[in-house]
């Protein structure tokens, strides 16, 4: 299998915080191939994260958490992937629902960040849908 390098995510109203919901960050689905793209977390420990710095294309650093909220197997209800930290960068950035935010690792493992505007339409076989707007971009 080869190594996961971009994924995206098309914006809906709750990830922009139109709703006004008290949701913690874009969900992320239990995916194994869309997990891949970040670091492992430790599942025995209650909610692991890691604090990811993201550089956008103007070479500004931008700290994203990757946050696995596990708390259901400590005695509470939650079982979720979650990114956060992203609210500032999406409203710096004027996103909007149907904008899509691309999340990328280059071979040294340095991450960075860019959007579109709007949908675009990617060529066949050159994505991996995966519903809930997740997508991976085969580079």
């Amino acid at each position: 299998m080869s190594e996961i390098r971009s994924i995206s995510k098309i914006l809906s109203a709750n990830d922009t915080g139109e709703t006004g919901g008290h949701q913690a960050g874009i969900l992320v689905p239990r995916d194994s191939k869309l997990l891949a793209f970040f670091p492992a977390l430790d599942a025995k420990k209650y909610n692991p994260r890691v604090h990811l710095t993201f550089q956008d294309s103007d070479g500004l650093n931008w700290e994203f958490a990757f946050i696995y909220y596990n708390n259901k197997f400590f005695g509470k209800t939650r079982n979720e992937y979650r990114l956060t930290r992203m609210t500032k960068y999406i409203r710096d950035s004027g996103l909007a629902v149907g904008d899509e935010v691309v999340l990328s690792r280059d071979e040294n493992d340095g991450y960075s960040v860019s959007f579109r505007r709007e949908r675009s339409v990617t060529a066949p076989g050159k994505v991996l849908e995966l519903g809930s707007g997740w997508r991976i971009i085969d580079i």
